[in-house]
């Protein structure tokens, strides 16, 4: 694959190597890459479980550490937020100071990397993003834990590529391979992991029945270890809806519209954000560091006063649908979500926005589902189906990925027979997202990275020759 910054790809070549059969030349090389595939899976499998484990740890350790001192109320109050300031800021510290491209989600560092723009620097991404991210997210601010999670899996793909370094194509495939198995292990999702890789990257992805195959094993793996430790139930706890009639299928239609306009506003919302935070950092530690200590401070309080307003949301969305409240308010609890998302997402945390999303699309379709139940109530028997279609239906406008954001929702919920309804959702929204312009997330905010970098270059070149002598070399 070409590099090309501008992200406009060879198609002839990229179908040339898709239809090639000889990317691995022997049965060995064929062998061997699926095994590492499997391991990689396996290794990505037990250390987004144990992510997961840390950050609920985190969390409940600083919310309830100070409960046997005997203070006041107040005063445990204020220690709380304190420490989840600290949390915050020493993750902003460690990302900033060790692996700067830890920081965010980390999936557009994962589709440079496919696509040969980036290195995965694994020995300092894993543990940093690790560590930095259970601190982060433990402080309550609005993020997820998805995102790390692909790049956590991408890092481990590129970990064990290591040791197969005389196969070609190795370090692809398994890096592609890690990423599946990370985002299938965070959502207890195999067929979302497989389809994001598809999907979202498909621009970076060698399409071969190997690497398909590796990819599939993979997020197998990975799923396998996760169930292992926390069950096979759905991730969410939401019951299972009737299907809603074919004559309702327009309204669904309409909800994507919907989201299709808030979603190409939150891209470019993101993106500003993201620009404005790093013309403020500018790399200085002491200004990342603050940041993070009042981002974490902010959160800290609001989880101690108004938990629904913290943390990803993936636990508040099952509150949410089961006791649903007026349309206002769930409008009101958008609109302060959508706020405290886009500036926890642009912040440079190392922390994901896929949960916040899943919220965000939660509550509006659920004020949707409120108001269509009440002008069209023979065609709206339970607005909670809305909200199953509104959390895919902004991941799809965003992401650009709408099977994907189908298929995700649908194994989250164990909704499997709603897909119909969240086709005309995501769909739509997709549709209008294009019709509007823009790109996809991850890859506006993968170029406007390598535009950072190709203009932090020229200025470093710049403070050289300055700071060069000009008799420099006759004095030599």
């Amino acid at each position: 694959m070409p590099r090309s910054p501008n992200f406009r790809f060879f198609q002839g070549g990229l179908l040339k190597h898709r239809a090639t059969p000889k990317i691995f030349t022997t049965q060995a090389d064929y062998v061997v890459l699926l095994g590492l595939s499997a391991i990689v899976g396996a290794i990505s499998g037990l250390i987004v479980s144990t992510f997961e484990y840390a950050i609920n740890f985190l969390a409940h350790y600083r919310m309830h550490f100070f409960d046997s001192w005997g203070l006041p109320h107040f005063v445990i109050a204020i220690l709380i937020i304190i420490a989840g300031a600290i949390f915050a800021a020493v993750g902003f510290w460690l990302t900033g100071k060790l692996a700067p491209e830890s920081s965010g989600s980390g999936i557009p560092h994962i589709e440079g990397a496919l696509d040969g723009l980036h290195d995965i620097r694994w020995w300092r991404v894993l543990p940093v993003k690790f560590i930095a991210g259970a601190l982060t997210l433990s402080s309550g601010m609005v993020l997820g834990r998805e995102g790390p999670s692909v790049q956590i899996g991408g890092a481990v793909g590129r970990m064990c590529a290591g040791s197969a370094k005389r196969y070609q194509h190795a370090t692809h495939v398994l890096t592609a391979s890690g990423a599946a198995a990370g985002l299938a292990a965070a959502f207890n999702a195999p067929l979302a992991g497989i389809l994001f890789i598809i999907e979202e990257m498909r621009p970076q992805f060698r399409y071969n029945i190997t690497s398909f195959k590796c990819v599939t094993l993979a997020t197998l793996m990975s799923t396998i270890v996760l169930r292992y430790f926390h069950g096979q139930n759905a991730i969410m706890e939401i019951q299972s809806y009737q299907i809603p009639p074919l004559g309702s299928l327009w309204l669904f239609l309409l909800l994507g519209i919907i989201f299709g306009i808030i979603g190409i506003n939150f891209n470019n919302w993101v993106l500003q954000l993201t620009a404005m935070f790093k013309r403020y950092h500018r790399n200085n530690m002491l200004r990342m560091t603050i940041t993070g200590a009042i981002f974490g401070a902010i959160f800290a309080f609001l989880q101690l006063y108004y938990p629904s307003m913290a943390m990803g949301g993936i636990i508040h969305i099952t509150e949410f649908v089961k006791h649903p409240m007026p349309w206002v308010i769930l409008v009101m609890f958008f609109a302060l979500r959508m706020v405290a998302t886009l500036g926890c997402f642009s912040s440079g945390a190392p922390g994901g926005v896929f949960a916040p999303m899943l919220t965000l699309g939660t509550l509006l379709g659920l004020a949707y589902g409120a108001i269509a139940a009440h002008f069209f109530p023979n065609l709206v028997g339970e607005p909670g189906v809305y909200a199953v279609a509104g959390m895919g239906a902004l991941f799809a406008a965003t992401v650009r990925a709408p099977v994907t954001g189908i298929v995700l929702v649908v194994e989250m919920t164990d909704n499997y027979q709603l897909i119909l309804p969240l086709l005309m959702t995501c769909l739509g929204a997709t549709f209008i997202a294009q019709l509007l312009g823009g790109s996809p997330l991850y890859s506006a905010l993968l170029k406007q990275s390598l535009l950072n970098k190709e203009n932090r270059q020229p200025a470093a070149k710049d403070m050289v020759k300055q700071s060069t002598p000009p008799n420099s070399d006759s004095n030599a």
